[in-house]
């Protein structure tokens, strides 16, 4: 009889098998959990109202990320940067305060970061005049509900700050009111809301540097022919500024108080005694002469110790090129006009005095 060989068993190779489906399919449980659970982290978080949300500069991808799950943004902070990263994005976010709301997408959260658009600063926005003392634009500040009319004032005692670029070294005067009185350019500025009273100041007085060049060419050397140094370019200028409403008299008012110069008279100019008194007057009394004031130029020869007021760049050309005449005096019109009448000697001044009150 012949001998049969036994069949290997089967049933281990089918329990290998067996085996292999299971994990199998534990994987693809696993692998589908997980891509569940990116799928649903991908989908936008809640809706809700909106939020601001604060990126500082040089924060990283996965910082981002966190800040957004943080205000309710986005659902997970990992899977969020690694969409971002998948997307070849997160390189070109920008830095700022933003405002976004709960429910957005993840692509529109990505472009609104590339693209920085931030919250926009509330703004501040003020017009200081040609002629404005210091204590004026104070007050203008403070009635704006900027700035403490006090603490502005204050500022514009102490030393320039090493950001400020004057056209040249602002000069020691003991005499001066305020040192810078004279240097806030009038014109209208617009701010950020939160700037301090050191910022504002600032950029009232590195106006200068941009405004001057409107100014036409050499009048530099303009000024240096004149053996006059900016300071006094700027006081005569702010008399100029505070004398004088009617553009074109501008220069002939330069050419008296230059020609008065020359003649070491005394310059008796109404605005100065109205600094010195320091009162908000319109017409100078007799009795207002006499005040004992560096500024008072019916008392004291030569310019005052420094500008009267902030002039404007009219005022400023006026000054750098007065008219070439020998009047010596002037007189205003009382015919509501505002212009002046113009005279050589004493005799005719007082001729036109008598004019003007007709």
């Amino acid at each position: 009889m012949e001998e049969r060989k036994e069949e290997a068993p089967v049933r281990p190779r089918r329990r290998r098998y067996r085996a292999w489906l299971i994990a199998a399919a534990a994987v693809l449980g696993i692998i589908g959990a997980a891509a569940g659970y990116v799928y649903a982290n991908l989908q936008p978080a809640a809706k809700g109202e909106p939020v601001r949300v604060t990126v500082p500069s040089g924060t990283g991808t996965l910082q981002i990320a966190r800040l957004l799950e943080k205000s309710g943004l986005v659902r997970n902070a990992a899977v969020f940067a690694g969409y971002v990263k998948y997307k070849k994005q997160g390189s070109r976010f920008q830095a700022g305060l933003y405002e976004m709301t709960p429910g957005s997408s993840l692509d529109g959260l990505v472009d609104k970061l590339n693209k920085g658009e931030v919250v926009k600063e509330e703004m501040i926005r003020f017009t200081i005049p040609e002629g404005f003392t210091i204590q004026q634009a104070a007050d203008r500040l403070a009635e704006l509900g900027i700035l403490d009319a006090a603490s502005f004032t204050k500022l514009t005692d102490e030393p320039v700050p090493a950001s400020v670029h004057l056209p040249e070294p602002l000069p020691a005067v003991p005499e001066a009111k305020h040192p810078l009185e004279g240097y806030l350019f009038p014109e209208t500025y617009e701010m950020k809301k939160s700037s301090t009273g050191e910022q504002i100041l600032e950029r009232m007085l590195n106006e200068w540097s941009r405004q001057l060049e409107a100014l036409p060419e050499g009048w530099q050397d303009k000024l240096k022919a004149r053996g006059m140094t900016f300071h006094q370019l700027l006081t005569v200028a702010s008399l100029i500024e505070k004398e004088v409403a009617v553009p074109e008299e501008r220069p002939l008012v330069a050419g008296v108080i230059y020609n008065r110069l020359k003649q070491n008279m005394r310059l008796q100019i109404d605005a100065t005694v109205i600094y010195a008194l320091g009162l908000p007057i319109e017409r100078v009394m007799e009795k207002d002469l006499e005040v004992d004031s560096p500024y008072n130029t019916y008392r004291k020869e030569g310019l005052p110790p420094g500008p009267i007021g902030s002039p404007g760049l009219s005022a400023i050309e006026a000054a750098l090129e007065p008219a070439a005449t020998d009047y010596m005096y002037y007189v205003t019109r009382k015919d509501g006009s505002h212009k002046h009448y113009f005279a050589v000697t004493y005799a005719e001044h007082l001729k036109n005095i008598e004019l003007s009150k007709k």
